[in-house]
């Protein structure tokens, strides 16, 4: 599961198409001694992409192709990102705010090597939009998910979960920031623990985290009254 082992660390290709805050927070964690990873590429397919500076400031290599028109279509667009990933030598792709749906050669040859993360507790609210659906459902809680990708759009073994109150007033931006901070916490968590060997998935794509801590607390939203 793209782990590393003799003190090396993982090699992470990080894949944007904005801003980065996911990658800034992985860049961040990065910096921090004894962390078992390190960024080797940063990739958009968006040229104009405020991410792609970060990692240049960073010393990384940052590199974008347009998916706009690209010869071949999607799987050939696909195959000149995995290029891009083999050069850099990179051992996990982690998928962060890549708002384009990779094809099914793209999973196959990176399988159990891609990572993504996701605006909500799946399986529910798969897609886009996930905000504003999760406020039109009336759910009391909302989150994000990191999983392992597979041919089906957010459908993959989920490593970890955090978990948000929604609360009155909120629209899908306030949803969305609060959810946000959140992934810049157990997504740099979960790049530690695929790091250091920690994750298996079973047979029926359960993931399992070897010596992770576990929650041992339950939300009620609305909380509940005294007396």
């Amino acid at each position: 599961m793209g782990q590393v082992s003799n003190g090396k660390k993982l090699k992470l290709a990080v894949l944007i198409s904005g801003g980065g805050s996911n990658l800034q927070a992985i860049l961040d964690a990065c910096k921090t001694p004894g962390y078992p990873a390190e960024i080797v590429l940063v990739f958009s397919n968006q040229l104009d992409a405020g991410g792609l500076e970060r990692g240049r400031k960073a010393g990384i290599r940052a590199e974008a192709i347009s998916h706009k028109g690209y010869p071949g279509g999607r799987e050939a667009y696909d195959d000149a990102v995995s290029a891009l990933i083999e050069e850099s030598g990179a051992d996990l792709v982690v998928l962060a705010g890549y708002l384009r749906l990779v094809s099914e050669s793209f999973v196959t040859r990176w399988k159990d090597k891609l990572i993504n993360i996701h605006p909500s507790l799946l399986p529910s609210f798969k897609g886009l939009g996930v905000h504003q659906a999760a406020l039109d459902a009336g759910v009391k809680f909302a989150g994000c998910t990191v999983h392992y990708v597979v041919p089906e759009v957010d459908s993959g073994p989920i490593i970890a979960q955090a978990v948000v109150p929604v609360l009155p007033g909120d629209d899908a931006g306030k949803l969305a920031q609060r959810i946000l901070r959140q992934e810049h916490r157990i997504y740099p968590q979960v790049i530690r623990w695929i790091a250091e060997g920690r994750v298996s998935v079973d047979a029926k794509g359960i993931v399992t985290i070897k010596d992770a801590p576990q929650a041992d607390f339950a939300e009620i939203n609305p909380a509940l009254e005294p007396g």
